[in-house]
């Protein structure tokens, strides 16, 4: 097993590798945010061979394949003694639609709700306490920030999770949230072509000593250096990707031509496009590490130079005018001065 190197998770007293497993996809399709169908062993010998490498953190929710996810790392995690299983980050407050999965998520921020997930999550992953627990989104049930955190406190306080943090929240809401307990992680979107987060998420997060885990810093495949409209024109009907926006023209152009930009930074540095892509978010000021995901033994081979590449300033100003040529995504190119 390579020992990568390790930043401290803000104050949660993890210290975790700079990239991290990511098991969105591996929950496979049958619900709105599928990457349709999977190969259970496959995830699972991926999943297994990211451990292996060195990864010491697995990122997964209850809503990834309606539960299907976690039981896939559960099984995949089964293996390693307690010495070596990596750290295991659910995520709460999304429900599929009682009446057709295929139909938006319920977000729901109820306290019953979010006691039951997390005892539901337990069971699927097979563990005694959740190491990182994070609400997944701002709810639409009415519930106020105040309340579903407090949730989160107490769950800690009980044993049940060993850190709380927040996904997909707004400064506005961290700051509510911060008001109550302190807010120990968050996780944003965060990628060359969704930047969106480096205006005011990760300086806020910074200043709060909240620790980072982006998700989606290849922007779902899209910066892999792999991807092509071919692609995207054989992707399975209930693979959210084919009914995103920047996986259709014109803004799938835009991407895939800053893609093939980031060849000569991978050629300089022996790795690849992807590798590239996820260690332009890890260079970015406030960001711990990054959820990356993969459904193969081999797509963790293409990303995990990540783990240890360091960008240089000149390759961050090629990869900043390769932005300003392209077109491709939104939100600030670097962090404000």
């Amino acid at each position: 097993m390579t020992l990568f190197p390790t930043r401290p998770l803000g104050r949660t007293g993890m210290d975790i590798t700079r990239v991290g497993f990511g098991a969105w996809a591996i929950g496979g399709g049958g619900w709105v945010f599928g990457w349709g169908p999977q190969d259970d062993d496959e995830s699972v010998a991926a999943i297994r061979h990211a451990v292996e490498a060195g990864i010491n953190w697995v990122d997964t929710a209850a809503i990834y394949g309606l539960g299907h996810s976690e039981q896939v790392v559960a099984r995949a995690l089964s293996v390693f003694s307690d010495a070596d299983r990596p750290y295991v980050f659910t995520k709460c407050g999304v429900l599929p639609d009682p009446a057709d999965p295929m139909r938006p998520n319920v977000w729901v921020g109820d306290p019953a709700s979010i006691r039951r997930e997390v005892e539901a999550s337990l069971e699927r992953l097979a563990i005694e306490r959740v190491d990182l627990y994070q609400m997944h989104w701002p709810p639409k049930d009415g519930t106020p920030v105040e309340v579903y955190w407090q949730t989160l406190l107490d769950l800690r306080a009980e044993g049940k999770v060993a850190a709380v943090g927040m996904s997909n929240h707004g400064v506005d809401l961290l700051e509510r949230a911060e008001a109550v307990g302190h807010v120990g992680t968050m996780q944003p979107p965060f990628s060359l072509v969704n930047r969106d987060a480096g205006a005011e998420i990760l300086p806020w997060c910074a200043a709060h000593d909240t620790g980072v885990i982006v998700y989606s810093p290849m922007q779902s495949g899209l910066l892999t250096g792999t991807f092509s409209a071919a692609r995207v024109a054989a992707m399975p009907a209930d693979d959210w990707r084919a009914r995103s926006e920047e996986f259709l023209p014109p803004k799938l152009d835009a991407n895939l031509a800053l893609a093939d930009a980031l060849r000569p930074v991978a050629e300089r540095h022996g790795t690849t496009v992807g590798a590239v892509a996820v260690a332009w978010t890890l260079a970015f000021p406030g960001v711990t590490g990054a959820i990356v995901g993969a459904r193969r033994p081999a797509q963790i081979d293409g990303w995990i130079d990540a783990a240890t590449l360091e960008l240089s300033a000149e390759d961050l100003a090629e990869i900043a005018s390769a932005i300003e040529r392209t077109g491709a995504g939104h939100g600030p190119v670097g962090a404000a001065a």
